[in-house]
């Protein structure tokens, strides 16, 4: 976890605010994640296209069954319509299946986050923050006017003691 958060620093993917509350670029992460999708599937998918040529049973018959399939596993839908029979096929699909989803969801994330602002929790910090520094700014000011009533108070009943 240490070596992911000195990643995200070096790499300036986001910044902090004058509150403290980071902020990301949801753009680039979200450009990222969109490259390393089409990337896995393109990819996992010309392995799986591999090993399944030339098997007589499969039903992955052209890289855009491939394709199909990887898609398909992604997204956790696997209509069943194309499968793998061989070994590393499977395994294609397997890895396809770990990663896809993870990437899908965080791509998703970013889209509901980016878009939609459902996550406006930073927003609000910063608003509550600015709120607090100005409440606390009235406090020191109300307080340095009390204590100078208090000192022309007693300077006056010393005044009219005497």
């Amino acid at each position: 976890m240490i070596v992911v958060q000195k990643a995200m620093e070096k790499t300036n993917l986001y910044r902090v605010d004058d509150f403290g509350v980071k902020n990301y670029n949801y753009g680039f992460i979200g450009t990222i994640s969109l490259f390393l999708f089409l990337t896995l599937n393109l990819s996992l998918g010309y392995i799986t296209y591999q090993a399944e040529l030339g098997l007589v049973d499969s039903p992955v018959k052209s890289y855009a069954d491939a394709i199909w399939l990887m898609v398909m596993s992604s997204t956790t839908i696997g209509f069943g319509d194309v499968y793998p029979i061989s070994f590393v096929g499977r395994a294609s699909v397997f890895i396809m299946f770990i990663l896809g989803i993870g990437l899908l969801g965080g791509m998703g994330a970013v889209f509901v986050n980016k878009i939609f602002g459902f996550a406006d929790t930073n927003i609000k910090n910063r608003e509550l923050r600015m709120q607090n520094s100005q409440i606390i700014a009235q406090n020191t000011e109300i307080n340095k006017k009390l204590l100078a009533l208090e000192e022309k108070l007693e300077a006056l009943t010393k005044s009219l003691n005497k």
